[in-house]
């Protein structure tokens, strides 16, 4: 399966000069309940081969390439060597040299509830053509928030986009609902199984205090999409992810409407816990199966959202295969040197992912902690 290419979607595309973006207002993504697809979305059975593109899949992707054409990110960004590493779990290994070199330098960040800093590199100081569009779901919701979507200029792979909440506001980087909302309805917009979802707390490899969360395609499936848990609370609202490459705690949804917002309330409810505990977390949003005894075969019958509570860690280590936050404990390793692609072994990158995850009598603090507010729901 490829990521997809194709767009005839002319209104979210730059003028021919970029220059000439200069005072053209945001174009408007306009979209509705109807579009959201909790289920109909699967992996090919047979040859690979594209999924018909939805309206949002086409709007982002041509003008992503687009941005690409015209220069506006720090690389050019090809086809990746990619390879699924021999083993039992599937972890999927891209080698992507450029985003190791030139990626912006991560911030001065120390503490997972570090203020915003509007001195420090922030979305409010991007190139007006790195932004593709504005979000906007009809009818509106009370005090809905302007999400705009952003080019990463040091992309992971085709269609790498932000998802940045009213960048006026100043918000650190700190999981809020509108963003979280946004998010999961950007991967229900999606008819393509490989658009992923994801947040970075700071410690968890956040490289800018401003609330962002990621958005891109990976046309490979991933272990956590199928991967087996066990219920934690008696509700069924929260699992724990027992496959590899790493525990986590497990959200589902097979519908939108209420379900969603259940959802999104559930998950900022165990972030605000980890951020004011000052535990860094990352959180991965994908098309996946029930919760249950499944496997990565399994279908894709609903949005899957993953919560890793981890060790804090600032700033990019040197020397190392990869770094570990979203991408990586959701087993897609973008790694940064030719050496380290050819001899990357499951074992070893399964020993570089769990050196970032809580030490257990933490981690078991933490897991007690996330059940007893799920306990606190509504029935």
């Amino acid at each position: 399966m490829a990521t997809p290419q194709d767009s005839s979607e002319a209104p979210y595309l730059l003028p021919p000069d970029a220059k000439d973006w200069e005072g053209r207002g945001i174009p408007d993504f306009v979209y509705e309940q109807k579009e959201l697809a909790p289920t109909g979305v699967q992996w090919p059975q047979l040859a690979p081969g594209t999924p018909p593109l939805s309206r949002f899949d086409s709007a982002l992707c041509s003008a992503w390439r687009q941005r690409m054409e015209l220069g506006l990110f720090r690389y050019h960004l090809g086809d990746l060597q990619t390879r699924t590493l021999p083993g039992v779990v599937g972890l999927v290994a891209q080698l992507n040299v450029e985003r190791g070199v030139q990626r912006r330098c991560p911030q001065n960040i120390q503490s997972v509830r570090q203020a915003f800093d509007p001195e420090q590199f922030n979305f409010n100081k991007i190139r007006p053509g790195e932004v593709l569009f504005r979000l906007c779901r009809q009818p509106n919701r009370p005090q809905q928030e302007d999400v705009l979507v952003v080019i990463n200029v040091s992309p992971l792979e085709r269609g790498h986009v932000l998802l940045v909440p009213e960048p006026a506001q100043g918000l650190p980087q700190r999981l809020r609902p509108g963003a979280l909302r946004a998010g999961l309805e950007a991967v229900l917009l999606s008819s393509h199984p490989g658009f992923r979802v994801g947040f970075n707390s700071l410690g968890g490899l956040a490289s800018v205090n401003h609330l962002h969360l990621h958005g891109y395609y990976l046309a490979h499936r991933l272990p956590v999409e199928g991967a087996p848990s066990e219920p934690l609370d008696p509700g069924g609202r929260l699992h724990l992810l027992q496959g590899l490459p790493a525990p986590g705690f497990l959200f589902y949804i097979d519908g939108v409407g209420s379900d969603l917002e259940a959802l999104v309330s559930r998950v900022c409810r165990a972030t605000d816990y980890l951020t004011d505990h000052e535990i860094a977390h990352n959180l991965f949003v994908t098309r996946g199966a029930p919760p249950g005894k499944t496997f990565p075969s399994s279908e894709l019958t609903g949005v899957r959202v993953i919560l890793w509570a981890r060790k804090s860690s600032f700033g990019i280590k040197e020397g190392e295969a990869f770094n570990v936050a979203l991408c990586e404990l959701a087993g897609h390793l973008p790694v940064k040197t030719p050496k380290h692609f050819s001899s990357l072994t499951e074992a070893a990158a399964l020993a570089l992912i769990r050196g970032c995850l809580l030490p257990p009598a933490q981690a078991e603090e933490v897991r007690t902690a996330l059940v007893a507010l799920a306990a606190q729901e509504e029935p």
